[in-house]
């Protein structure tokens, strides 16, 4: 009896990702979900003159963001650690998709908050368990680019986000609808690739337990994490400022109602700050670090003289100068962690320092929100420059500290 030999290609059952694959793909969602947290920005003042709601009610849709995210960085940042990176991303991806339709189907500003409270628990989820994903798939040759993903992605996220939103509101139909269809759209696109990268954490014992809030910093880092601190809360606060009040600051102070200029502000700090990030990689972090501070400083010197003479001009050479000092902190200081950090510590450290971050970018912003319905933008935003200045030089004593 003879056989005939199956001739047929086998069939490949592994569809998993290659590990670069992964990695890239991880960078990209990692740009989506920020893209996603910072697209409201320019679309307040459309909400605004199509509901008439105050700036007090803006701040409180800012604060609700704000909440969920810190709350979930707090309760989920070390989820991922015990369970896996892949449950984690998939259940911030749906739930981000949930926030992205009701935003498409607000009409209302009980809608927008839900909507903005669940974008800030999905994003919350996501950044430490996208963070800690890519120093697991770290290529061997480039130990430092996850570090240096780590530190672009959110910044460039945020001005990718401003700005494609500020054209689409400026010049596209349906401005209140079609960003959200977009970013619903990649969403899915991101939920079918997280579908099919490698998972990268081993599961262990602990995730009910890593439930509870908590912000634990291994013993024998946390002198080098307390340093991090200042520049982290000096450079984050400077970002807070711009997504939650820039656009409104250049239309109420500088005249600049354009909603491309709106979006635009925003990205003219986070865009500087993503390519200095980029130009920066290769230095020594300390040098880094000094250089960080040194410009949050001088930047937010120059945008207070900008707004105090109505200078167009200076207040744009502040913001570019304030975002090299941005980009370059998120570097430094994200790329330090990373390196740092013991596998089954990853996602904890990068929540505290995301706990760190959101805490000053949003914090001071609630604060200013407020106090511009009392006292008016120009004030307010007058203040915040001079204690982000101050912030700024109390980071560059702390460095100069630490290095001795």
């Amino acid at each position: 009896m003879t056989t005939v030999a199956d001739t047929r290609p086998a069939v490949r059952t592994d569809r998993r990702l290659s590990r670069p694959v992964a990695f890239a793909a991880i960078a990209a969602i990692f740009v989506t979900f920020a893209a996603a947290s910072a697209a409201p920005s320019p679309l307040y003042v459309v909400y605004q003159h199509l509901w008439g709601f105050s700036a007090t009610t803006l701040t409180v849709v800012f604060a609700v963001y704000v909440l969920g995210l810190i709350g979930a960085l707090l309760t989920l940042g070390a989820l991922s650690d015990h369970v896996g990176r892949r449950p984690v991303l998939a259940a911030a991806i749906a739930l981000e998709a949930t926030s992205l339709a009701l935003f498409l189907a607000a009409g209302d500003v009980p809608v927008l908050l839900v909507a903005r409270l669940l974008q800030g628990i999905a994003t919350g989820a996501a950044l430490t368990t996208l963070g800690a994903a890519l120093v697991d798939l770290n290529p061997p040759h480039a130990p430092g680019r996850a570090g240096l993903i780590n530190g672009i992605a959110p910044v460039a996220g945020l001005a990718v986000g401003a700005l494609g939103c500020g054209a689409l509101v400026q010049f596209a139909p349906e401005p209140t609808h079609l960003v959200w269809a977009l970013l619903l759209a990649a969403m899915v696109l991101a939920g079918y690739v997280v579908a099919r990268i490698p998972e990268t954490s081993a599961r262990r014992p602990g995730a009910v337990a890593s439930l509870a809030p908590r912000l634990g910093v291994p013993t024998r880092l946390r002198a080098d994490v307390l340093a991090l601190v200042p520049i982290i809360v000096a450079s984050w606060a400077i970002g807070g400022l711009y997504l939650s009040l820039g656009p409104s600051v250049a239309a109420g102070v500088f005249g600049l109602t354009n909603h491309l200029v709106g979006g635009f502000v925003v990205t003219l700090l986070c865009g500087t700050g993503a390519i200095t990030s980029y130009a920066m990689r290769k230095l020594p972090i300390p040098r880094v670090l000094t250089v960080a501070a040194a410009l949050l400083t001088l930047g937010s010197v120059v945008s207070v003289l900008g707004l105090e003479s109505s200078s167009v001009t200076a207040a744009a050479a502040g913001t570019v100068i304030s975002g090299i000092g941005f980009g370059a902190s998120a570097l430094a200081s994200f790329g330090t962690l990373a390196t740092l950090a013991a596998p089954h510590e990853r996602g904890e450290l990068l929540a505290v320092a995301l706990v760190i971050a959101y805490t000053a970018f949003s914090v001071p912003a609630l604060l200013a929100g407020f106090a511009a319905t009392s006292f008016g933008l120009h004030p307010v935003a007058l203040v915040y420059g001079m204690v982000v200045a101050v912030l700024g030089a109390l980071a560059l004593a702390t460095q100069r500290r630490h290095r001795r």
